[in-house]
């Protein structure tokens, strides 16, 4: 079986034979081995139908194929974070820093928002289609008769595309759990655990000890493991102890302090002073900006950091769909919330934003969610309710969910809707000038109200 492969960087090597100048995809169509697909939609379609599930957790699969697409040692260090929320603001407060300091950067996150390829992104830009498209050609040469998963070709792609790249730093985030997830086929060099709370419960487990076993198997023998919360689970703990991992805990080995405008951060050895406030809005951003700089503490050696580094890196890290404003006439506020813990840090950050009118909801959540759980910490904040099904085969009916969230909403104030667009627009003509209009539940769910909003200014 033949294999493609290409760098940017170095001589493609085609069947044997060394290509000097740019690959020609047309080119290689004339000798009969061509693409299974060249356009990436086409891709990504039939990668949703190869694998029966939508989500199968294991290692073996993805394993074996990434042993042959890539047999060799990775060179570059990992951090690779697990949680159930709070991983994507700290994997882009890593990566800002990093960036800021001059090092070269791959990241890996998901889900997306508005395009697949923001889930792989190589010195701060998302990855393009082309080189996407290559790397899903050699996964798909090297798979066999392997099923992948949807999640699994993401996966091997993006560890596939970083390795050809050779950045200084890869920052991996957990898609589901941690011990079984596909990210966790490479060995990190310091394991991070944000928060934990009551999710994925029919993957993970029913209690928060099951589902902080799950997450700690992403930690490794002998090397850092660092977490992001006060109060964590004894299994964290007791998987630490029993690898021997050099173990950091907010509060107990390392935490922050506010200083008026600014804030400080703090281990045993060492104290960051004058550092301004996360773009990430919301006091638990900065427990994620202190596990981040814990994480980035134990690279020092091998990836050392200035203080004026980590001061850009804060300033400059963004991630949309959390607590995100657009500002306007109307002020849209987007967060991807979709569990309780989520929704109870949204309540939190909406109660400290002055929303000078009243607070329109719109509201989407999927099938595998509770949605009493996630609509429940915002009632009393919420005048009117808006409910619609997301463009995602696992929404919830409009129906369902308007069942769910009627006898909780204060006055009643429950509207369903057919899909999310049209609660989106119903939302949008019932808002006065001074309103805010709250978009949360789901990924999809934002994503739809960003592409509403596409142009407005982001605050």
């Amino acid at each position: 079986m033949a294999r493609v492969f290409l760098t940017p960087t170095r001589a493609g090597i085609f069947l044997g034979l060394v290509v000097r100048e740019p690959v020609n995809w047309c080119r290689f169509r004339a000798t009969g081995l061509t693409m299974r697909f060249d356009d990436l939609q086409s891709w990504l379609s039939w990668q949703e139908s190869l694998h029966p599930a939508k989500i199968e957790l294991g290692l073996e699969r993805v394993a074996a194929v990434w042993s042959r697409l890539q047999p060799g040692p990775v060179s570059f260090p990992i951090i690779t974070i697990a949680g159930t929320n709070g991983k994507g603001s700290c994997a882009a407060m890593l990566e800002s820093i990093y960036r800021a300091a001059g090092y070269r950067t791959a990241s890996y996150t998901s889900p997306h928002l508005l395009s697949y390829n923001e889930r792989i992104r190589l010195g701060g830009k998302d990855i393009s289609n082309q080189a996407l498209c290559a790397s899903f050609e050699r996964i798909d040469r090297a798979r066999g008769e392997s099923r992948l998963t949807y999640f699994e070709f993401g996966t091997l792609a993006a560890l596939d595309l970083f390795v050809r790249a050779e950045p200084d730093l890869a920052i991996l985030e957990v898609g589901l759990g941690g011990r079984l997830d596909a990210v966790n086929i490479l060995d990190p060099d310091v394991a991070v655990v944000t928060t934990i709370g009551l999710d994925h419960t029919a993957w993970l487990g029913d209690t928060l000890d099951e589902i902080a076993a799950e997450k700690a198997g992403i930690f490794r023998s002998a090397r850092p493991a660092v977490i992001g919360h006060r109060s964590p689970s004894s299994a964290l703990a007791a998987r630490s102890e029993f690898l021997g991992c050099d173990l950091f805990v907010l509060g107990r080995d390392y935490d922050w302090e506010d200083a008026d405008s600014t804030w400080c951060w703090f281990g045993s050895e060492l104290v960051r002073e004058g550092l301004p406030m996360p773009v990430l809005r919301g006091v638990f951003q900065l427990d994620n900006a202190a596990a981040a700089l814990m994480a980035l503490s134990c690279l020092d050696a091998r990836l050392p950091v200035s203080i004026e580094h980590i001061r850009l890196g804060l300033r400059w890290a963004r991630l949309d769909g959390r607590f995100q404003v657009i500002l306007g006439e109307v002020t849209w506020i987007l967060d991807v919330a979709h569990n309780a813990q989520a929704s109870q840090a949204l309540a939190e950050n909406l109660s400290s934003y002055d929303c000078k009118g009243r607070v329109h909801a719109v509201l989407g959540v999927l099938k595998d969610k509770n949605p009493q759980a996630i609509a429940g910490p915002l009632v009393r904040q919420v005048d009117a309710w808006y409910l619609g099904e997301s463009s995602d085969p696992r929404a919830l009916p409009a129906a369902v969910l308007r069942a769910e969230v009627e006898g909780m909403a204060r006055n009643g104030r429950v509207n369903g809707f057919g899909d999310i667009a049209e609660a989106l627009q119903a939302a949008e003509d019932a808002a006065e000038p001074s309103d805010c209009i709250l978009v949360f539940g789901s990924f999809t769910t934002v994503e739809a109200a960003l592409r509403r909003t596409h142009g407005a200014a982001a605050s």
